[in-house]
């Protein structure tokens, strides 16, 4: 199966790496790509624990995973990036993901901040609020 998060690479070889281990992910734009694969699986442990400490939505998780089962993903658009990569320390990515609910398409737009944690890229939240 190729990966949701549009890379044209099977799940096993992209996204899947990240979910077994967090600290595979080697930039800002990849952990994005992750966690949307993530809301297409319902993977609310990964979603958790790719979110940075300080702004982790705990009390949510069961929330987010029923809402992400509740809707069709269609597909990740990747519009920008800004750092993120290897050496950063942080970084945004702006990003339109779009998804089939109650008879229509939706789209999620947002520019979202990461940020390294002990190494590991981690989201941090909406980089425009």
């Amino acid at each position: 199966m190729n990966c949701p998060c549009g890379s044209n690479k099977p799940y096993a070889n992209c996204c899947e790496l990240a979910h077994k281990d967090l600290s595979a992910v080697a930039t800002a734009e990849q952990l994005m790509r992750s966690r949307y694969t993530a809301f297409t699986m319902a993977k609310g442990d990964y979603l958790m624990a790719s979110h940075h400490s300080s702004t982790r939505p705990i009390k949510e998780k069961k929330a987010i995973e029923d809402w992400a089962k509740s809707v069709n993903w269609i597909r990740l658009e990747i519009l920008d990036n800004k750092k993120g990569g290897i050496k950063d320390q942080s970084g945004t990515v702006t990003f339109n993901a779009y998804y089939f609910e109650k008879g229509k398409v939706e789209i999620i737009h947002e520019n979202s901040a990461f940020i390294k944690e002990k190494g590991v890229w981690m989201y941090l939240g909406p980089a425009d609020q």
